[in-house]
């Protein structure tokens, strides 16, 4: 049973506070109250009879408390959850053997989903707390002088705990390494007699033994310690790891107790950790259970070793607090692994471990005088922050609640906040601080339903239908915001289908209701805001604004379109009907080569603004129109005798010197140059030219000419010369070919050559 006058101080001191937000109520496709009270933490359903207006969704039902009252719903017709925190187990904190340090034990929390709410929790270090130490011990070689200290300081280690607190017990467990190669020498004479000195007797190698279960008996634990034997290994011990995971779940065989608990762990080397057992062929993942036979790990040699994550959560989900009593070249590399492991402290141990009592002493303050509470794996959808309120400082909105330096029998608390982001299924989950095995179960609802408890009345909905939290549930056969339309032959769908545009999805644009196949269009809750159109497709609000004005401030909305009044144009009624800003100094509007639009000159390609009166990138009307300039300033050229008709388009002055950065200079039928400045007037293809009447022609060269005369006569004669040449040469050849023929005809046919025979007698043929 709890308490009457606990019940009521966690009520009271329920802090119910909200985390800094916008209190507004964001309605998106909000037609239920069940919607509503989902949408938002500050959302509030109107269940009020004829509360929204013809025409209105039903959406305007939902909106913040403080709204709906000023619309007129009365707070008894106002559906608002809120969070409640009930109490189940609330033992006060106490000291003594079965000390309570955590309150409450058990909370029910009724969350309004994304509405946080703040609780506290009590936390106080009670004198004389139970505590379990067991004691982890290296016993490699090297470690051999630290054992024998141990022996000695066997009881001690007891009654220092002892002082600390009555309820004390002590354990033992050793560790080496992995007993195959690289860690262990597997050698036979090796395993045989593994201590270098022959004199002295050794224990084999081996992975990890549980030596004496927890016992608040000193004198046992000193007995078994002194059985014990150093190991012959003298390879570096690696094998921490491994032990520390089997004594955090080995609990039964361990025998840990609801208490403090605390595993000292003892060496002067490092440790290995998952993925070194590839070097011994050992592939398996640790698998974080207990394998201890016969008080030996069965499995050192078949699975690898544990993480450092996969040992941290171990040694959290039992809680379990290591000191790593390490001796001072190891100092750092432990401390390494203490920032990875909470609540663990990390302890210099002198070469023989002497100093190892007052360093448990030292490092038990430590730990228990910094108090942190955090919680196990949370519900999908549920976040927490932590507010520490501590003897010296506060700290907000932390993932987990710390404080430090905290004294014995001084009372902390927790501001806890909890927040549900969804509705869902009963929940639950575990707050508790670390190294405690109290812990504070914390059980989650989400009231997500609406209950509402409408009188109902015969009249309401037409009959035809009954109300619901407000609005009508109609009876089958009957659709519409009262039930008003009788569906008849016709299916629901079929009505539907009339009230979408272009046989699209959305029922009149999600702005109306379809009633009987017409679309009904929702009241706007946008202030001056009208919705309509045969599918709500249109309102007086959306269309282009100017200078912060819907329209420009001179038309009127219509369907996404500004209807400007009688002296204004443009799509957002920006601009005057008038053409005198398009006007340039002569009074033309857009200087004739454009046309004005919204105040502003469209000009034709090339032509800029303000006045269309430049076109820089035009190429110069100055050698076009040359001929025109001939005839019109010096009477002569291509167009002289139809001057006037040809070049009607351009006005001209002939003056004594043309004075003009922009000079045209062009040569004329004469081979003068022409000089004269073409002025653009308004309008296209007019121009006004200024012509010199001075032409620069050029004066004649007398010695050129004759040069060039003679040059001309030895090319010629030269031509002449060599013609005659050719010509000689063709009839000297016709002339050599026929001699040839002729000299072929005159030869004697009677002639023949001589010819000589010479005979010798002795030869006779045979």
């Amino acid at each position: 049973m709890i308490p009457y006058l606990s019940f009521l101080l966690l009520s009271l001191v329920l802090l119910d506070r909200e985390m800094v937000l916008s209190q507004e109520c964001t309605k998106i496709n909000v037609n239920t109250c069940k919607d509503c009270i989902t949408s938002g933490a500050f959302c509030a359903w109107c269940k009020q009879k004829n509360f929204t207006n013809k025409g209105e969704q039903d959406s305007a039902r939902c909106d913040t408390k403080e709204e709906l009252e000023k619309r007129g719903c009365t707070n008894t017709n106002i559906i608002n959850p809120s969070s409640i925190l009930t109490p189940i187990v609330d033992t006060p904190l106490r000291s003594g053997k079965q000390p309570i340090q955590l309150a409450p034990q058990q909370i029910n929390l009724e969350l309004r989903p994304g509405k946080p709410t703040t609780f506290p929790v009590r936390f106080k270090r009670a004198e004389g707390y139970p505590v379990d130490l067991y004691y982890l011990m290296d016993l490699s070689y090297s470690m051999n002088d630290d054992l024998k200290k141990v022996k000695d300081l066997g009881t001690d280690i007891l009654k220092a705990l002892k002082e600390i607190t009555p309820y004390a017990r002590i354990g033992f467990g050793s560790f080496v390494d992995k007993t195959v190669l690289p860690y262990t020498d597997t050698h036979p004479d090796k395993l045989k007699k593994p201590c270098p000195d022959a004199e002295q007797y050794c224990q084999a190698a081996f992975g990890y033994q549980h030596v004496l279960s927890l016992t608040d008996d000193g004198s046992r634990f000193k007995q078994e310690v002194l059985a014990q034997f150093i190991s012959g290994n003298l390879d570096s011990p690696e094998g921490g790891l491994d032990a520390m995971m089997q004594a955090a779940v080995c609990g039964d065989k361990i025998g840990w107790g609801n208490n403090t608990r605390l595993l000292v762990y003892t060496s002067d080397d490092g440790f290995h950790f998952a993925g070194d057992g590839k070097l011994g062929s050992i592939l398996t993942p640790n698998n974080g259970k207990c394998h201890l036979e016969g008080n030996r790990y069965t499995k050192s040699n078949e699975l690898d070793y544990p993480s450092v994550g996969e040992l941290a959560r171990k040694l959290d989900e039992n809680n379990i607090q290591p000191i790593f009593a390490v001796t001072t070249n190891m100092q750092s590399v432990y401390k390494e692994l203490s920032d990875m492991i909470p609540k663990s402290t990390v302890g210099e141990l002198s070469t023989d471990s002497s100093n190892i009592v007052t360093l448990i002493k030292d490092a038990y303050s430590n730990l228990s005088s910094t108090v942190i509470i955090e919680h196990n794996r949370l519900p999908d959808g549920v976040s927490i922050l932590y507010k520490s309120n501590c003897a010296d400082e506060t700290r907000k909105n932390e993932p987990r609640g710390s404080c430090s330096n905290v004294k014995i029998n001084n009372e902390i608390s927790f501001d806890v906040t909890v927040t549900a982001e969804r509705c869902m299924k009963p929940q639950s989950f575990e707050i508790r601080p670390l190294g405690f095995t109290e812990k504070l179960t914390v059980k989650i609802t989400t009231p997500c339903q609406c209950e509402c408890d409408d009188q109902r009345d015969a009249a309401d909905c037409t009959s035809k239908g009954h109300i619901e939290c407000g609005i009508c549930s109609c009876d089958s056969g009957h659709v519409g915001q009262n039930c008003e339309c009788r569906v008849g032959d016709k299916t629901e769908k079929e009505l539907n289908q009339g009230c979408r545009r272009d046989h699209g999805t959305s029922i009149c644009s999600n702005l109306g209701d379809c009633v009987c196949g017409v679309c009904q269009c929702h009241a706007s809750e946008t202030p001056g805001k009208q919705i309509y159109g045969t599918f709500c497709e249109c309102d007086n609000m959306n269309c282009e604004l100017n200078n912060g004005k819907l329209c420009g401030g001179h038309g009127k909305c219509d369907c996404g379109k500004c209807l400007c009044e009688e002296n204004y144009q443009g799509s957002a009624c920006q601009c005057l009907k008038s053409d005198e800003v398009c006007k340039n100094a002569n009074g033309t509007v857009c200087s004739g080569r454009g046309h004005c639009e919204c105040n502003v000159c469209k000009c034709k390609p090339g032509y800029q603004p303000p006045f269309c009166g430049e076109c820089p990138a035009c190429p110069s009307p100055c050698p076009k129109y040359a001929a025109c300039i001939e005839c019109l300033g010096f009477q002569r050229g291509p167009y002289s005798k139809k001057c006037s008709k040809a070049c009607s388009h351009i006005t001209h002055t002939n003056v004594d010197k043309v004075v003009n950065r922009k000079v045209c200079k062009e040569k004329d039928s004469e081979n003068c140059w022409m000089i004269f400045i073409m002025e653009e007037l308004d309008g296209e293809n007019q121009y006004k030219a200024i012509i010199s009447n001075e032409r620069e022609c050029p004066e004649p060269n007398i010695a050129a000419i004759v040069e060039n005369t003679v040059r001309g006569v030895v090319v010629f004669g030269m031509t002449l010369l060599l013609i005659w040449k050719l010509v000689t040469f063709l009839n000297d050849f016709k002339e050599y070919r026929k001699f040839q023929k002729e000299k072929q005809k005159a030869d004697n046919p009677l002639f023949k050559e001589a010819t000589t025979t010479i005979m010798n007698p002795n030869f006779s043929g045979d």
